[in-house]
């Protein structure tokens, strides 16, 4: 019941005063889904775990009505006009009235809704504490919000003590109108800088799906050439590319220290290896260190951490056994399983089945090509994740929107009174959301995209699918009867076609000539060369 009530401060008059006619009371139960409960006319609403098989389900089932109107002695069925209001206190048809989670677990379990449409607006809105953009942009927010709290509460006693100061102490409002065009300017540019990035980024790992699924169905069309043995090689290679690439362009997190006393290394199920990860353009350290190299002729590098990883785990078990400790050696190794793939694919001999070749330079080049495509997508990757947005610009949106947020006040003071600090806060939430979006999306490997999914989908498709598709490239012989038919199915549609249009003549050649006695099959025979001509 206190929950109720501390929901339902929640709710402005205009909405409290339809939802008390109706009858409506809100529910939060212990799993933690939100529905409302409605007037006895109906069944209250079903709440489904989050976590529940039931749930994922039930996701399907968005046009089904979670209320079922209920069984009453009187046999009265519901007025029409509260099924018209429904939607004021369940929310939509679409499952609105239940908070889901943001992803699962394995994804991070951020609570929010994933519903988009219009008709959602008031669970959307209830779900406003939940945003992760909330979360993160909460410091200059609330900054903002007590910042212009105290210059209102400031203004208000200048007014009565002082009214000369405080009539000083307001701005007009024609600077900041001027200056908000270009302000929106500079957050549309950022914004969409960092939306091409990351449209880019999910066609680049596009690329990297459909690269490895034409490999996989080249090797298994040249399996008898190429060889069991190496065709199983090269399909573990590929089915751990993604995953070493993702780890490049995000430095893994199951990596341990190897002086790290929290977590104990197992040496027979371990290897050791160092971070495999993108240096970024603007490292200033590498920059210093590559110069002096290029002046003196000297490396001093620092020597690089080591870590160990479970073999056990991906991507390290679908590696072959001859490979593994070489990959983890390599500085780059998405590059070195491409390579090797390639060292593999080039070393198939020409063959000859006494017919003619089965294998040449030309399907070898084939193969390979697509391995050039894996490489290409590797310097993609690492473009977007390397090549940092230039720093002038976006610090210089950044002090441009807090310079004109700290001012505002001043100009709002005068006419918004008390209430300056709360329209500080949606002000300040919705331009710092806009800058913060850009921002998290300017590189999307770092959680944005779900590679995680992608990686998982190419590992099922060049792997665990290789049975059932195999069928696929395998042909059953034609029977004699099945060539017959189908020449008879042919040679009927032809003369039916031939029939049926009237416009059709048949060659001179069919005439009758004098002194030539046609054959008796003679006229069918044409008449189907017509049609097959046509």
């Amino acid at each position: 019941m206190e929950r109720t009530r501390r929901f339902s401060r929640l709710i402005p008059p205009q909405v409290t005063l339809p939802l008390l006619l109706l009858g409506a009371s809100s529910r939060i139960d212990g799993t933690g889904a939100f529905t409302f409960r409605t007037a006895p006319k109906f069944k209250s609403s079903r709440s489904i775990p989050v976590s529940t098989p039931e749930f994922n389900t039930s996701r399907q089932a968005e046009n089904v009505n979670l209320l079922e109107y209920g069984d009453d002695d009187s046999g009265d069925k519901s007025d029409p006009a509260e099924g018209w209001l429904k939607w004021m206190y369940t929310g939509s048809p679409r499952r609105t009235s239940e908070v889901a989670m943001r992803e699962p677990a394995a994804l991070g379990g951020l609570p929010r809704s994933d519903r988009y449409s219009s008709r959602d607006w008031l669970h959307n809105t209830i779900s406003l504490p939940n945003s992760a953009i909330l979360r993160d942009i909460r410091s200059p927010v609330l900054f903002m919000t007590f910042w212009a709290t105290f210059i209102s509460f400031i203004y208000k006693r200048l007014c009565r003590t002082n009214p000369l100061a405080a009539k000083h102490m307001c701005l007009p409002t024609t600077p900041h109108s001027l200056m908000v065009s270009a302000l929106g300017l500079l957050l549309v540019f950022r914004t969409n800088s960092a939306y091409q990035r990351f449209a880019e980024g999910r066609k680049i790992w596009e690329d990297i799906v459909n690269s490895s699924r034409d490999l996989h169905r080249m090797m298994l069309l040249y399996d008898k050439q190429i060889g069991t043995d190496k065709r199983r090689r090269c399909q573990k290679l590929l089915a751990a590319f993604p995953y070493l690439l993702r780890h490049r362009i995000r430095p893994n997190l199951v990596m341990r220290r190897i002086d790290d006393e929290q977590y104990k290394r197992d040496p027979d199920n371990s290897i050791l290896l160092y971070q495999d990860a993108a240096a970024f353009d603007n490292d200033a350290e590498a920059a210093a260190v590559a110069t002096e190299e290029e002046e003196t002729g000297k490396s001093r590098r620092k020597q690089r951490t080591l870590y160990w990883v479970d073999k056990r785990t991906l991507p390290w078990r679908l590696l072959p056994s001859e490979a593994l400790e070489q990959c983890a050696r390599a500085q780059n190794r998405p590059l070195w399983v491409a390579d090797r793939m390639a060292t593999e694919l080039r070393a198939v001999p020409d063959q000859n089945d006494g017919n003619g070749p089965t294998f040449t330079a030309r399907e070898r080049l084939a193969l390979i090509s697509h391995v050039d495509k894996l490489s290409r997508c590797i310097g993609g990757c690492e473009r977007i994740h390397q090549t940092v947005v230039p720093l002038n610009y976006a610090r210089h949106s950044l002090r441009s929107l807090t310079l004109w947020l700290f001012t505002l006040p001043f100009a709002l003071a005068k006419d918004t009174g008390i209430l300056t600090g709360p329209v500080l806060f949606l002000v300040s939430w919705l331009l710092f959301g806009v800058y913060e979006i850009g921002y998290s999306i300017e590189d999307p490997f770092q959680g944005t995209l779900r590679l995680s999914i992608m990686c998982d989908s190419i590992r099922r498709d060049v792997l665990e699918d290789e049975y059932t598709r195999g069928t696929a490239f395998t042909l059953e012989p034609e029977t004699k009867e099945q060539v017959d038919d189908e020449e008879y199915v042919g040679v009927r549609d032809s003369d039916e076609r031939y029939e049926e249009s009237p416009t059709m003549s048949l060659p001179k050649a069919t005439q009758k000539i004098p002194g030539v006695k046609k054959k008796k099959n003679e006229e069918p025979f044409f008449k189907n060369l017509i049609v097959m001509g046509s």
